[in-house]
């Protein structure tokens, strides 16, 4: 079997409609695939509905968090009830405050001098979950930036960057009871991402593991060898389920689709620890 946990739909930030995605993992080898696009459950219906035959649709989410009085991090929710209320309502939060962000850091891009406006962040985000890819891509638009990556920068929108604006987030503890509490599987994404700024101590994620964290996302293309080494070795101390996943944005990203892929005895471990929602095949 060859499973991918970890892909983004123009429901949030991939360049791929939910539809599409599906028909594009399967054509590309997956068995199993994981629709959890940002802090929302829009894509899920149409990734259902396209589901090609030969392939087991994962839903799930990236839920924006926080930890260590402030640094984000993202946590990766599978197979939870999206009516659950208490659930449903910080996901709600979180996506409204990201309208607000987004426009926040337009605003501050302008200020610098780069001449991108709020209404064609809207018109790229196309109705998904707005978030810092869409102003990324309208740097390079404007030929402000390289590419996306290029954005992603002190000089733009990294964290603690000249344009940075911080969001509402749930602290991440909270983030994992949540998940669990709506009867999902809470993965922490891309533990040891230091490209993209400040990364959570290992006791941190043993606290996670204490508040129910069920696994950490090992193989990911932001983790070197020596990273995924160790980060293999601190799920095997915490029992935690390890995970691999090509974090697919469309061509936002470089990564392929089934690039990285998870175990299959991880990925039937999830399943079985969930009781929110069961994978769908068509």
């Amino acid at each position: 079997m060859r499973i991918d946990l970890h892909t983004h739909s123009t429901a949030s930030d991939g360049t791929d409609a939910p539809a599409d995605l599906v028909r594009k993992a399967r054509a590309a080898g997956l068995d199993v695939v994981a629709l959890t696009d940002h802090d929302t459950t829009a894509g899920w219906a149409e990734a259902a509905e396209a589901l090609p035959d030969g392939l087991t649709l994962v839903r799930g989410a990236e839920i924006s968090c926080v930890a260590e009085g402030g640094i984000s991090l993202h946590m990766l929710g599978y197979l939870f009830d999206p009516a659950e209320p208490k659930f449903a309502r910080a996901r709600e939060l979180v996506r409204t405050d990201r309208v607000r962000r987004a426009e926040a850091m337009v605003a501050r891009c302008r200020e610098l001098g780069a001449p991108i406006t709020w209404e064609r962040v809207r018109e790229i985000a196309g109705g998904g979950a707005v978030g810092r890819p869409h102003v990324a891509t309208a740097l390079v638009e404007a030929g402000v930036v390289a590419d996306v990556s290029a954005a992603f920068t002190p000089e733009w929108l990294r964290d603690g960057g000249r344009a940075f604006v911080g969001k509402y987030e749930i602290e991440a503890a909270d983030a994992v009871r949540l998940i669990t509490g709506a009867g999902g599987a809470a993965v922490f994404a891309h533990p040891g991402a230091v490209t993209r700024g400040r990364t959570v101590s290992d006791a941190t994620i043993a606290e996670l593991a204490e508040a129910g964290l069920a696994g950490i996302e090992v193989d990911h293309m932001d983790h070197d060898d020596t990273m995924r080494a160790h980060l293999r070795g601190l799920a095997g101390e915490l029992r935690l389920i390890t995970t691999g996943s090509s974090d697919y944005h469309g061509t936002r990203k470089t990564i392929n689709l089934g690039e990285i892929t998870t175990d299959p005895e991880s990925y039937g471990a999830i399943a079985e620890l969930a009781t929110g929602a069961r994978p769908l095949t068509p």
